[in-house]
């Protein structure tokens, strides 16, 4: 059985127990990807087109919130050029030299994968400029007055960047990426199809109500839909026969603290806040995550996105707001001063 703490089921981040299920989860070529059907056939014309003239295909970025696929799509890259992939993130990159040695060591025809690539060091941003224009990298040698740079060569590659904050790239590197990919939330039925998919590697016995059950619940992110899947088959394993259907995902759902709407219990928490604390709002981040005891970082980056998404927190210049739609989840009446004006749906309803 999988062990993971209940509370970090509902975040779109990657957590150390994903890693491994989500290598043999991840699909291998284009056409086993589920979703983002505009990015999937964009992404196939700059690749056979490339692959049909025999050129380098252009640079490659995605943007988008975590767990969509980005990192799925860069290996599915390497796999349709034929090539190697080496991987590496944009904290890593902190020196010049650093990336140098990346760089050198590609093969021709080589995807070279940086996560989370505007997070890169500004020094050795600036040399990737030129990796990505001319294939080449000037290596400085010495200090100060007698330094000299000397080019040094590298092998045509392909450079994917993800990023899942695209206005903290800077413009010169983002104008060097031949092709732009944004990737958006995923609609209830295209989590069934990638729950499906998964169950069937996973082996799980997943009726069509329990994955409808599990997608509707999911914030419209796979990696989600995928955890909370193992979630599910724990439950189901444990105390029923093994079959996923939706009485068995309301019940494990339950026990793990995903209610109707996907909000957890620190989602909830926040809206109590909100509400009971400070009357609705409204009031600023840095006070509302002292309010229910969590890092600032962690109310603006996995709470905030889905309740606004959802309709029940109003971001606005004085603070945040509780909606109408957060009052009526947790079964108030709304006063006249919040903002909305009915009970939000989550995503599938």
């Amino acid at each position: 059985m999988d062990q993971e703490d209940p509370s970090v089921a509902l975040t779109p981040q990657q957590s150390a127990g994903d890693q491994d299920v989500e290598a043999s989860l991840r699909p291998r070529k284009l056409g086993e990807f589920v979703g983002q059907p505009r990015v999937r056939e964009q992404l196939e014309l700059v690749l056979h087109g490339a692959l049909k003239r025999g050129d380098q295909p252009d640079h490659v970025l995605f943007s988008g919130p975590p767990g969509l696929g980005k990192t799925s799509l860069s290996m599915i890259i390497a796999t349709e050029l034929g090539s190697a992939i080496r991987v590496t993130s944009g904290p890593a990159l902190e020196k010049p030299g650093d990336l140098a040695a990346m760089l050198s060591n590609l093969a021709e025809g080589d995807v070279l994968f940086i996560d989370e690539i505007h997070r890169i060091a500004r020094p050795a941003e600036e040399m990737l400029y030129l990796a990505m224009e001319d294939f080449r990298v000037d290596i400085v040698v010495g200090k100060g007055p007698g330094a000299t740079s000397i080019p040094l060569e590298i092998a045509p590659f392909t450079l994917v960047g993800a990023t899942t904050r695209s206005g903290a790239l800077t413009g010169p590197l983002r104008d060097r990426f031949g092709f732009t990919g944004h990737m958006e939330f995923y609609a209830p039925d295209e989590l069934e199809l990638v729950l499906r998919r998964s169950a069937e590697i996973l082996r799980v016995r997943l009726a069509e109500d329990g994955a409808r059950e599990i997608a509707r619940r999911s914030r419209g992110t796979p990696r989600i839909a995928n955890r909370l899947l193992r979630r599910v088959r724990d439950f189901a394993d444990v105390r029923a026969d093994g079959r996923v259907d939706r009485e068995i995902a309301r019940s494990a759902l339950a026990v793990y603290d995903v209610d109707e709407q996907g909000l957890d219990r620190m989602d909830r928490a926040v809206l109590a806040a909100l509400v009971h604390s400070f009357r609705g709002g409204p009031v600023g981040i840095s006070t509302l995550a002292v309010a229910v005891g969590e890092e600032q970082t962690t109310v603006e980056e996995v709470c905030e996105p889905y309740l606004v998404r959802a309709g029940m927190l109003a971001r606005t210049p004085r603070g945040r707001m509780a909606t109408v739609a957060a009052w009526q989840h947790l079964g108030l009446a709304a006063p006249d001063t919040a903002p909305g004006e009915s009970q939000a749906v989550g995503f599938g309803e």
